[in-house]
């Protein structure tokens, strides 16, 4: 199933998380474990969704927030029965009953539990909320408030890791449910980086001092995280433009692939399934982005894109031109053997030229 919004292709709704760069590369400290339920503070139950993995870290956190007997939720896992065991459980011996389903985005590790919610609680039907909603789900906008015993959540739209993303700030706590934007551990995968990096200077400018992922674990200083995010980001745009110099230079070639990119930045010895679905899109990304600001821009070879960096900077008609809407198919050599792990990626194709 393919979701097309704002120029961006979107592939199905399965997992779509991807904690890769150097941590998952293999060049950072293994996960700590997590409890598979914690409460992370006074009005914050956290609950393991039951789907760890390569792609999922630890699993997908579900968050119960409020401190009185009505609470909302934040996320729903991917439909797994241990985690709807949990949540069931939970809810019981808590003494609690549902008021709002908060989604922070329509990938499948974190709506796939909405159905179990639904057959076990019949009464919140109607009250699963989500930017951009699907039938019988109710609509999230900017700055809209829910408000349980003990906690205030506003809603802050902050696209880029995909189009309907949302982060929920907790008012009482100056805390922030980031989603996928932040992650506890890595970074994640992104649709479009220069919207990406956008949100997170939004993100930043709400002053939260601490983060619930929805992935990983709780992250005590989110301003010096989102600068890290930040500072990534620039560092690899660096990295991309030296890499395709150093390419021209030491193969006299003018221009160079994506994969070729790739194994200059990451090295030869990659996981297969790592570099398709993961870094290479990474990459493209960057390029993509790169492309936008005018500092590179590709030729195409045989139907191959052919990278190089450009001098000059871009018009500004040009560069709008690089997040066209036009959309390009994704080949199934990138989607790999991960029959759940399609990675989402910014299908807005560049019309050929100097941007």
């Amino acid at each position: 199933m393919e979701k097309d919004n704002g120029g961006y292709r979107q592939i199905n709704k399965s997992l779509n998380i991807c904690a890769f760069d150097e941590y998952l590369v293999g060049q950072a400290a293994r996960l700590p474990q997590l409890a598979s339920v914690e409460q992370v503070s006074p009005r914050v139950l956290r609950v393991l969704g039951g789907n760890a993995g390569k792609f999922t870290l630890q699993g997908t956190n579900t968050y119960i927030v409020g401190t009185g007997r009505q609470r909302l939720i934040v996320d729903t896992s991917g439909g797994e029965k241990e985690w709807i065991d949990l949540i069931a459980s939970v809810l019981e011996s808590h003494q609690i009953s549902l008021s709002h389903v908060l989604l922070t985005h329509w990938h499948g590790d974190h709506t796939g539990g909405v159905p179990d919610l639904i057959r076990l609680y019949p009464d919140i039907q109607d009250s699963v909320y989500k930017n951009d909603p699907e039938e019988g789900q109710q609509d999230i906008f900017d700055g809209q408030k829910f408000v349980v015993e003990g906690a205030t959540v506003r809603a802050l739209h902050v696209p880029g890791h995909s189009t309907d993303h949302m982060c929920f700030v907790l008012e009482e706590e100056k805390a922030m449910f980031t989603g996928d934007n932040i992650l506890g551990h890595g970074t994640s995968a992104v649709e479009d980086l220069g919207i990406f990096m956008g949100s997170l200077e939004k993100m930043k400018s709400q002053h939260c001092t601490t983060g619930y992922s929805a992935h990983g674990i709780v992250i005590d200083n989110l301003p010096a995280k989102i600068a890290g995010e930040l500072r990534q980001k620039w560092r690899r745009e660096k990295q991309v433009i030296q890499a395709l110099d150093e390419l021209r230079v030491g193969k006299n070639e003018k221009s160079a692939t994506l994969q070729e990119l790739v194994t200059a930045i990451y090295g030869e010895s990659l996981d297969q399934e790592m570099r398709e679905l993961a870094l290479e899109p990474f990459i493209d990304e960057v390029l993509r982005k790169l492309a936008g600001d005018g500092r590179v821009a590709f030729e195409r070879r045989r139907g191959i894109k052919k990278w190089y960096t450009v001098q000059k900077a871009a018009p500004r008609s040009a560069m709008a031109l690089s997040r066209s809407t036009t959309n390009e198919k994704l080949p199934n050599s990138q989607i790999g053997a991960m029959e759940k792990a399609m990675l989402t990626v910014s299908m807005s194709e560049l019309a050929d030229g100097v941007y």
